[in-house]
Protein backbone atom coordinates (compact mmCIF):
# COMPACT_ATOMS: atom_id res chain seq x y z
CA UNK A 1 0.00 0.00 0.00
CA UNK A 2 1.56 3.39 -1.16
CA UNK A 3 1.60 6.04 1.61
CA UNK A 4 3.41 9.26 1.30
CA UNK A 5 4.23 11.40 5.16
CA UNK A 6 5.00 15.21 5.06
CA UNK A 7 7.01 16.27 7.13
CA UNK A 8 8.77 20.02 8.40
CA UNK A 9 5.59 22.03 8.46
CA UNK A 10 5.64 24.63 11.08
CA UNK A 11 5.57 28.33 12.20
CA UNK A 12 7.99 30.91 10.72
CA UNK A 13 7.86 34.24 10.64
CA UNK A 14 8.07 36.00 7.15
CA UNK A 15 10.82 36.13 5.15
CA UNK A 16 12.02 32.92 6.78
CA UNK A 17 12.47 29.39 5.67
CA UNK A 18 11.12 26.39 5.92
CA UNK A 19 12.33 22.51 4.56
CA UNK A 20 9.32 20.27 3.71
CA UNK A 21 10.10 16.60 3.17
CA UNK A 22 7.91 13.22 1.95
CA UNK A 23 8.47 10.09 1.50
CA UNK A 24 7.09 7.35 -0.44
CA UNK A 25 6.59 3.89 1.19
CA UNK A 26 4.82 0.97 -0.38
CA UNK A 27 6.66 0.79 -3.39
CA UNK A 28 9.94 -0.17 -5.14
CA UNK A 29 8.84 1.70 -8.62
CA UNK A 30 10.32 5.55 -8.69
CA UNK A 31 6.99 7.88 -9.39
CA UNK A 32 5.95 9.40 -12.69
CA UNK A 33 6.02 12.71 -10.82
CA UNK A 34 6.25 14.05 -7.78
CA UNK A 35 5.44 17.34 -6.41
CA UNK A 36 3.40 19.61 -3.68
CA UNK A 37 0.51 21.22 -3.50
CA UNK A 38 -1.46 23.55 -0.65
CA UNK A 39 -4.21 24.99 0.18
CA UNK A 40 -5.66 27.49 2.41
CA UNK A 41 -9.08 27.76 3.93
CA UNK A 42 -11.75 28.32 1.94
CA UNK A 43 -9.53 27.65 -1.53
CA UNK A 44 -8.98 24.79 -3.35
CA UNK A 45 -6.11 23.09 -3.73
CA UNK A 46 -3.20 24.41 -5.40
CA UNK A 47 0.00 22.97 -7.60
CA UNK A 48 3.26 24.25 -5.54
CA UNK A 49 5.97 22.67 -7.39
CA UNK A 50 6.32 19.05 -9.46
CA UNK A 51 9.04 17.38 -10.90
CA UNK A 52 8.73 14.39 -13.03
CA UNK A 53 11.00 11.32 -13.50
CA UNK A 54 12.94 13.26 -16.22
CA UNK A 55 13.84 16.52 -14.03
CA UNK A 56 11.68 18.60 -15.54
CA UNK A 57 10.46 20.95 -12.59
CA UNK A 58 7.33 23.52 -12.92
CA UNK A 59 6.68 26.12 -10.14
CA UNK A 60 3.70 28.15 -9.31
CA UNK A 61 4.00 31.89 -10.35
CA UNK A 62 3.01 32.58 -7.00
CA UNK A 63 6.70 30.88 -5.47
CA UNK A 64 9.41 30.70 -8.74
CA UNK A 65 12.32 32.41 -7.39
CA UNK A 66 11.74 31.27 -3.94
CA UNK A 67 10.72 27.48 -3.55
CA UNK A 68 13.09 24.90 -4.68
CA UNK A 69 11.51 21.15 -5.48
CA UNK A 70 14.36 18.18 -5.67
CA UNK A 71 13.68 14.60 -5.80
CA UNK A 72 15.79 11.49 -4.70
CA UNK A 73 14.24 9.01 -7.12
CA UNK A 74 16.34 6.17 -5.49
CA UNK A 75 14.88 7.08 -1.77
CA UNK A 76 11.25 8.41 -3.57
CA UNK A 77 11.87 11.30 -1.38
CA UNK A 78 10.90 14.53 -2.14
CA UNK A 79 11.77 18.43 -1.29
CA UNK A 80 10.24 21.37 -1.11
CA UNK A 81 12.62 24.06 0.00
CA UNK A 82 10.84 27.08 1.04
CA UNK A 83 12.71 30.81 1.44
CA UNK A 84 11.62 34.44 1.43
CA UNK A 85 8.20 32.91 3.14
CA UNK A 86 5.13 35.23 3.11
CA UNK A 87 2.16 35.41 5.16
CA UNK A 88 0.17 34.59 1.91
CA UNK A 89 2.32 30.93 2.07
CA UNK A 90 0.48 29.97 5.04
CA UNK A 91 -1.70 26.49 3.92
CA UNK A 92 -1.65 23.37 4.44
CA UNK A 93 1.22 21.61 1.92
CA UNK A 94 0.53 18.32 0.44
CA UNK A 95 2.79 15.55 -1.36
CA UNK A 96 1.44 14.65 -3.99
CA UNK A 97 2.76 11.72 -6.23
CA UNK A 98 1.81 10.08 -9.47
CA UNK A 99 3.06 6.25 -10.41
CA UNK A 100 1.83 5.56 -13.80
CA UNK A 101 -2.39 6.54 -13.71
CA UNK A 102 -2.64 6.77 -9.79
CA UNK A 103 -2.60 9.67 -7.84
CA UNK A 104 -1.30 9.20 -4.28
CA UNK A 105 -1.60 11.80 -1.90
CA UNK A 106 -0.19 12.46 1.48
CA UNK A 107 -2.15 13.88 4.99
CA UNK A 108 -0.63 17.39 4.48
CA UNK A 109 1.55 19.72 6.97
CA UNK A 110 0.37 22.80 8.14
CA UNK A 111 2.64 25.82 7.10
CA UNK A 112 1.97 29.28 8.79
CA UNK A 113 4.15 32.10 8.37
CA UNK A 114 3.55 35.14 10.57
CA UNK A 115 3.58 38.36 9.47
Amino acid sequence: QVQLVESGGGLVQAGGSLRLSCAASGTTLSFNTMGWYRQAPGTQRDLVAIITSGGSINYADSVKGRFTISRDIAKNTVTLQMNSLKPEDTAVYYCNCRLRLTNYWGQGTQVTVSS
